[in-house]
């Protein structure tokens, strides 16, 4: 048995003793008799369940009229840094044409808009490969690397996002997906432009 289920056994046994029991004296005439004990019905100890925030879902599968359905991927980490690729897909029947970057925002748990610096280029995490037009035909894609540092410096506040908003381009539809950005202290993102294979 462990320690903490002794002390609180030995506990339970003491209320048990203490105030569980009330006693009262009976008496037969001028003699005092043996004092009757009258046990208390002891209920249920009360106790509270924490029930977890849920985790967000994913947005389910759609072909806007664009025709670029984008998912975004799981969060790849490396000494303190962040990742995730996205991929845009082509799911219409006619070829589209992707060209530059992503356009990202991260979002609060309350699917507001934060406050960051967004650059393009090479991380720790991916090598940009530059702006490229590409055709892609029904079912071909196109990915992109989003990353971060959750480096925290004392003194400043830290920043996490609870969302990723992508979108294809400035000015297109954009897909809210749950993603947890520990952006630590810098609040810094950066992208690489759509490729069809991030470069190694």
């Amino acid at each position: 048995m462990h320690r903490r289920a002794r002390v609180g056994l030995l506990a339970g046994l003491l209320l048990l003793t203490a105030c569980g029991t009330q006693s009262a004296a009976v008496t037969t005439g001028n003699k005092p008799a043996l004092t009757q004990l009258t046990p208390r019905p002891l209920g249920p100890t009360p106790f509270t369940t924490v029930h977890p925030d849920p985790t967000p879902a994913p947005p389910k599968p759609t072909c806007p009229a664009s025709g670029a359905s984008i998912t975004v991927g799981t969060v790849d980490a490396a000494l303190g840094h962040r990742a995730v690729v996205v991929k845009l897909t082509n799911c219409r029947s006619t070829p589209i044409t992707v060209d530059g970057y992503p356009d990202i925002a991260v979002l609060d748990a309350d699917r507001r808009a934060m406050n960051l610096t967004m650059t393009r280029g090479t991380s720790y995490m991916a090598i940009d490969p530059g702006p490229k037009k590409l055709l892609l035909r029904k079912g071909e894609t196109a990915v992109a690397a989003i990353s971060w540092s959750s480096t925290v410096e004392a003194g400043e506040d830290k920043a996490s996002g609870t969302y990723l908003a992508v979108a294809q381009g400035k000015g297109e539809h954009a897909v809210v997906w749950p993603v947890d950005t520990d952006l630590g202290t810098t609040a810094k993102v950066t992208l690489t432009a759509w490729c069809r294979t991030l470069p190694t």
